[in-house]
C-alpha cells in the first residue's frame, strides 16, 4: 500500500509535466499551419496578380513555323551552262549574277534580227521611192495627155482648113479656074488631115491608158507607205520587235538574283544544258520571313488583325524574343485544303479540334540582328487585351 502511494505520488508530477508539452506542441502546429496558410494565400494572390497583369488575355501556341515567299530562279532561254557563280547556302543580293549561259546562239539570232531590220527599212525606203516614181509617171502621163489633146486640136483645125479649101475649089471647079489636079490635091489634104486627127485622138486614148496604169502602180506603192513612217511601218515594226526579243534573249543568258536571300536547292552544274522554264535554284528572302502560327479554333474568340505578338525560337532560345503583329488569318484550316479532305459524314466520326493558321509579320530589324530560316519552329503568344 505504501508502494502504491509512493508510485502515485511519483506519477502525479510526471502527468502534470506532459499536459503542458502537448499543449505547446499543438500551439506550435497551429501557428505553423496558420503561417503556411498565409504563405499559400499570399502566393496565390501574387500568382493571380501576375497572371492578370501578364497572362490574362493572351493566347499561346507552340505549333508555329517560319515561312518566306521564296523566289524560284528559272532559265527563260535554253542553253548550256557556261558558269555558276554561287553555291548552296550562299547569301546573295538582288541583281547578283547567279548563272551564265553560253550565248552563241542568242548572238547569232541577234545579228539575224539586226539584218532583218535593216532589210525591212530598205524595203520601206524602196517602196517610198517607188511611190514617188509612180507619182512622177502619173504626172508625165498627164502631160502626154495634154500634148495629145493639143495635137488633136491642131489636127481638127487642119481638117477644117482642108475641108474649107476643098469646098472652095469644088465651088469653082465648073468655071475652069481650078484644075482637076488641084482638086485632087485638096481632097488628099483633107483625107490626110482627117487621118492625123484620128491619130491624135488615138494618142489621147493611149496616154490616158498609160496614165491609168501608172495610177494603179502609184496606188499599190502608196498602199505600203500611206499613213506610216519608216519607224511605224508594219514590216519595220515587226522586225524591230524581233530585234528587241533577240536582245532580251541575249540578256537572259545571264541569270541574276531576283531578291536578297540565301541560295537553296541549287540544281545546276557547269556544262549542263538546261531548257527554258527549268528551275535551277531557290532564293529564300530571310530578311522578309514571317511566321504561320496554328491556333486552336477555341482560341480565336479575341484574336484580331493588328494585335501584338511575342515569339521565341528554339534556334536562339528564350533569350531572344521577337516582336510581331497579326497581319492575316487563313481562310480555312489545313485539313480543309488537304489533298484528301476529311469526310466527317461517316459513321466513325470523332471530333478533332481544328487549327487555323495566323500570319504574323516580324520586325525587320530583329530579323536583321537574328536571322531565321524557313521551317524553324516557333512559340507564339498573341496579346488580345487591346482588342
Amino acid at each position: 500500500m505504501a508502494d502504491e502511494t509512493a508510485a502515485t505520488e511519483t506519477g502525479a508530477p510526471q502527468a502534470s509535466h506532459e499536459i503542458p508539452d502537448s499543449e505547446n506542441n499543438g500551439a506550435k502546429r497551429k501557428k505553423l499551419l496558420s503561417i503556411l496558410a498565409i504563405v499559400v494565400v499570399v502566393v496565390a494572390i501574387l500568382w493571380g496578380l501576375w497572371y492578370f497583369l501578364t497572362q490574362a488575355g493572351r493566347v499561346h501556341t507552340d505549333n508555329a513555323y517560319v515561312g518566306a515567299d521564296s523566289a524560284q530562279v528559272t532559265a527563260l532561254v535554253p542553253g548550256p551552262v557556261k558558269e555558276v557563280r554561287v553555291a548552296g547556302t550562299q547569301a546573295v543580293k538582288k541583281g547578283d549574277i547567279l548563272v551564265i549561259l553560253d550565248d552563241a546562239d542568242q548572238r547569232i539570232a541577234l545579228a539575224d534580227a539586226e539584218a532583218a531590220l535593216r532589210l525591212a527599212r530598205q524595203h520601206y525606203s524602196q517602196a517610198d521611192a517607188t511611190a514617188d516614181a509612180a507619182r512622177a509617171r502619173v504626172a508625165a502621163r498627164g502631160a502626154d495627155i495634154a500634148q495629145a489633146k493639143a495635137r488633136l486640136r491642131d489636127a481638127n483645125a487642119t481638117v477644117e482648113r482642108a475641108r474649107a479649101e476643098l469646098a472652095r475649089r469644088e465651088s469653082i471647079a465648073g468655071t475652069g479656074a481650078v484644075s482637076g489636079e488641084e482638086l485632087t490635091a485638096a481632097r488628099a489634104a483633107l483625107a490626110s488631115a482627117s487621118a492625123a486627127r484620128d491619130l491624135a485622138a488615138a494618142g489621147i486614148a493611149s496616154a490616158e491608158a498609160t496614165r491609168g496604169s501608172a495610177s494603179g502602180d502609184l496606188g499599190a506603192a502608196e498602199a505600203i507607205v500611206r499613213g506610216t513612217t519608216i519607224d511605224t511601218a508594219p514590216d519595220v515594226a515587226a522586225a524591230q520587235a524581233r530585234l528587241e526579243k533577240a536582245r532580251l534573249d541575249l540578256a537572259r543568258t545571264v541569270l541574276r538574283a531576283p531578291v536578297d536571300g540565301i541560295v537553296t536547292n541549287r540544281a545546276v552544274q557547269v556544262g549542263q544544258r538546261i531548257a527554258a522554264g527549268a528551275p535551277i535554284m531557290v532564293i529564300v528572302p530571310i530578311g522578309t520571313a514571317y511566321v504561320d502560327a496554328n491556333f486552336k479554333e477555341s482560341q480565336f474568340g479575341d484574336i484580331r488583325i493588328g494585335q501584338p505578338v511575342e515569339l521565341t525560337s528554339d534556334y536562339y532560345g528564350g533569350d531572344v524574343v521577337y516582336r510581331g503583329k497579326v497581319v492575316g488569318i487563313a481562310g480555312g484550316t489545313g485539313a480543309a485544303f488537304s489533298l484528301i479532305p476529311a469526310q466527317n459524314a461517316t459513321g466513325n466520326w470523332v471530333k478533332v479540334v481544328q487549327r487555323l493558321p495566323v500570319r504574323i509579320a516580324l520586325d525587320p530589324e530583329q530579323l536583321k540582328a537574328h536571322p531565321l530560316r524557313v521551317g524553324l519552329s516557333m512559340e507564339a503568344t498573341i496579346d488580345t487585351r487591346g482588342n
